[in-house]
């Protein structure tokens, strides 16, 4: 049969600088192609000439049997071509039904005929498997729902290549099997998507066909049958990774000194009682399901929100002010999105790597900056999160691969040297690569005396990561595993609600 989608000898070069190289590959009728590689390996830049955003400086696109050039997103979705971002892009103030149709309100002269919209609504949310009423606010939604809503708005074109980016980055496994299930139903159906996902495990068992990229380049291409997890991790990196986590190792600044102590947390409706003793030296985990109260309990020690009872004390002061007080006291939060709560997308490298720290590179009596302190800060604290060199301290963060984003997080607490790093999804959305240089960077930190809490919905993460692993189940501990009784079964069993 003829290819669907068709990419010939595709490049592109920004500044000078080759993102894409003679990229070629086909995309088959009722075919799952996962498209996978590093962050920074193309696979966005190749998705904007796809989708309209961008236009190629060398070769050429086919959809359908026809030349395929778009200048606009709009061509795409007019060419029968959806796109689920791992962004989304929804409108939570507007209803289920307003969201589908945004960009086509059926009408009789300037008023939108509501029976319509709703019926037409109704029957899309019900082929994705959404049983919600179409009124319902988009606000609602839980993340899981939000992508079905996605893809239920390609359906509304009647797309014939669906596009899922990172689909299951923050689902919870209900949510992600409810999703695994509906691509397959569309498969079935004839519509072909490209499945972009840095778990390797998902690609392997969805794809019909899998694509490697590298650096811009094609590496890898063929049938899922032909790649296992070494395979794909070795050509999207370019060598044999021979081990992904840290050998765990007796660590002189492991001495059991206590850093961060919680005592009978609590607040209504969030945690309840929580109590446990986070050691210098130590990587300690705390797994659960989604909901269990994982970020909120982040969010308290770190002091964003309340709580009603209890105490945190570091390095035995108590911790009760806002967040600038405990950043002083030595503790440091990478939330779980970098995007929202992280970064300042627009500024550059050097001013969110500064952005913690500015104080500290003030001269008195007008407070002044050093520029060449800073300067020398920004140089030593980018080698210890290995910042790619070819990124500038002046380039916008915004134009940075995920993994590069996540390490100017990184840099911006290790230039404020805390003494307790709290981490929620450290390595949520980046390549395995990236993965394994913040493992090591996680146990080099507590290897010079650092206590680090870890927030994971990744299991494999946590028992190849952590020292000890606490298990949350509806805002309480259920479970307190030492490294040499991890169990997965276990572990699984103490998350499950009763």
């Amino acid at each position: 049969m003829s290819p669907l989608l068709q990419f010939e000898s595709v490049g592109k070069s920004f500044l000078g600088v080759e993102v894409l190289k003679a990229v070629s590959f086909d995309v088959g009728p009722g075919r799952v192609v996962g498209l996978v590689g590093e962050n920074g390996a193309g696979k966005s830049t190749l998705m904007n000439l796809l989708g309209g955003n961008l236009r190629p400086d060398a070769g050429s696109m086919r959809f359908q049997g026809a030349s395929y050039a778009p200048r606009h997103p709009r061509d795409a979705r007019l060419a029968g071509i959806g796109f689920v971002h791992q962004e989304l892009n929804l409108f939570p103030d507007l209803d289920l039904a307003e969201n589908l149709f945004l960009a086509d309100f059926p009408t009789r002269g300037p008023l939108i005929r509501r029976w319509e919209l709703h019926g037409r609504a109704a029957a899309l949310l019900q082929r994705v498997g959404l049983g919600l009423p179409p009124t319902t606010p988009v606000g609602r939604l839980s993340t899981g729902e939000r992508q079905l809503l996605e893809i239920a708005r390609a359906l509304s074109f009647d797309a014939q290549l669906i596009i899922l980016d990172e689909p299951t980055t923050s689902l919870s496994v209900p949510e992600r099997e409810r999703l695994f299930a509906l691509v397959r139903q569309l498969r079935a159906e004839g519509r072909s998507l490209i499945y972009i996902s840095h778990t390797l495990g998902e690609v392997l068992a969805l794809a019909d066909d899998v694509v490697v990229l590298r650096d811009g380049t094609v590496v890898g291409q063929g049938t899922a049958r032909e790649f296992d997890p070494v395979r794909l991790v070795s050509l999207m990196v370019g060598r044999e990774l021979k081990q992904l986590f840290p050998k765990p190792q007796s660590n002189g600044q492991a001495d059991g000194t206590p850093w961060l102590e919680v005592r009978g947390l609590g607040q209504p409706g969030v945690v309840q009682d929580i109590s446990f003793t986070l050691r210098r030296g130590e990587v300690l985990g705390i797994s659960g399901l989604m909901g269990s109260g994982r970020t909120e309990l982040a969010r308290i020690l770190f002091g964003l929100d309340p709580h009603a009872t209890g105490t945190v004390t570091l390095a035995g002061k108590p911790l009760t002010g806002p967040p600038k007080e405990r950043i002083r006291h030595g503790l440091a939060l990478l939330t779980e999105s970098r995007r929202d709560d992280g970064l300042c997308l627009e500024a550059s490298v050097a001013d969110n790597v500064a952005l913690v720290t500015l104080g500290r590179h003030a001269r008195s009596p007008l407070r002044l900056l050093s520029i060449a302190g800073l300067r020398e800060a920004l140089a030593k604290v980018r080698a210890a999160v290995r910042l790619q060199p070819r990124l500038t301290d002046q380039q916008p963060v915004q134009t940075l691969s995920g993994g590069n984003q996540q390490k100017v997080v990184l840099a911006k607490w290790l230039l404020a040297e805390p003494r307790v790093l709290l981490l929620d999804e450290p390595t949520r959305g980046i390549d395995v690569g990236a993965k394994a240089e913040i493992y090591q960077l996680i146990h080099e930190l507590a290897d010079r005396g650092a206590g680090v809490l870890v927030i994971s919905s990744e299991l494999e993460e946590l028992t190849g990561l952590c020292d000890r692993l606490l298990v949350l189940n509806r805002g309480r501990i259920t479970g307190e595993f030492s490294r040499d009784a991890f169990d997965s079964s276990a572990i699984l069993r103490a998350a499950l609600p009763t």
